[in-house]
């Protein structure tokens, strides 16, 4: 039977079954086994070495079993093996890849003078699969040489900067979308009833001790009127509630109590009283917020109308 499948084709087959049976019963997630923990790698790079090392030893018990018959039996060796079915190409590249080495009964006219305890070294020529390999790699590095010391492409510290930021971009692109992955930099003022409603709950369960159900303010300042100690707008207040108010005297920071959605709900939320009047208001604390973006937008348009004007009227 080990005849009739060569050891080129034994090995890979045989080392490819095993890592399946590994890459089946180990649970790796989406990554392969030997990628996931190394130590399946290295076992298997173990394996590989010993089916190689159990070919060639098996292939060398051969040969001398074979030098060691008589005639008649040489023959009928030779003649169980052409019974099996050769494959004649695959054969032919094995042979001028592996190229010609001299018989064992013909080793003595390449033997060197060298004797290391009785070990002696054989003058054979490179087989032809290294010799090839040898080149390969010859031209390997000189188109590495060309390509990164004489027309300095990406070296492997730009090419990790560029994917790093590809990466932060595609991160920032879907924090766009996801909700839960928002923060005072991101956030966006969510309108929706489900979302208000959501904060509602949220403000009547944390904020109504401190602000009032109406927002008018106890110890807390009054949300309904346009004054902000910290800031207005989804932007500042989502960060006044993720990372707190003033030190020692103001709001505690909610970020470990609260996801960042539901700190975006409640932002959003809180932004609905201003303009309402609550039953008690508290006096105004800090400043009057403006939207600078806003008033910026406003501007901007306001301007373009007046030149749009300007020139509809020099028109006429």
């Amino acid at each position: 039977m080990r005849h009739l499948i060569p050891s080129y084709i034994r090995v890979p087959v045989v080392f490819f079954i095993i890592a399946g049976l590994i890459e089946y019963f180990v649970d790796s997630g989406d990554q392969p086994a030997f990628m996931e923990k190394p130590i399946i790698l290295l076992f298997l790079l173990l394996v590989l070495l010993v089916l190689i090392a159990i070919e060639g030893i098996v292939s060398s018990l051969d040969n001398i079993l074979f030098e060691s018959l008589d005639e008649k039996g040489k023959e009928r060796y030779l003649a169980s093996r052409t019974k099996a079915p050769q494959l004649e190409k695959v054969n032919a590249l094995y042979s001028k890849l592996v190229g010609k080495s001299k018989p064992i009964e013909e080793e003595g006219e390449i033997i060197l003078d060298h004797n290391y305890d009785g070990i002696k070294e054989l003058d054979n020529d490179l087989p032809p699969w290294w010799v090839y390999t040898f080149y390969l790699s010859i031209l390997f590095a000189v188109v590495y040489m060309v390509r990164y010391h004489v027309f300095n492409a990406d070296d492997q510290f730009a090419e990790y900067e560029t994917e790093y930021a590809e990466a932060n971009r595609a991160i920032e692109e879907y924090k766009k979308t996801a909700k839960g992955l928002v923060d005072f930099n991101t956030v966006e003022l969510l309108t929706e009833t489900s979302d208000l409603n959501a904060g509602k709950k949220i403000f009547e369960t944390n904020c109504v001790a401190c602000h009032k159900a109406d927002g008018g303010g106890g110890i807390g300042p009054n949300l309904a009127d346009p004054n902000w100690i910290l800031g207005g707008g989804i932007k500042n207040v989502f960060k006044t509630i993720s990372e707190g108010g003033r030190d020692g005297k103001g709001m505690v920071a909610w970020k470990s109590e609260l996801k960042p959605l539901e700190m975006a709900q409640v932002s959003s939320y809180v932004l609905q009283f201003q303009g309402t009047t609550p039953a008690e208001p508290k006096a105004a604390e800090g400043d009057i917020w403006v939207d600078e973006a806003s008033t910026n937008s406003d501007t901007e348009t306001t301007t373009e109308n007046t030149e749009t004007a300007e020139t509809v009227g020099s028109e006429n």
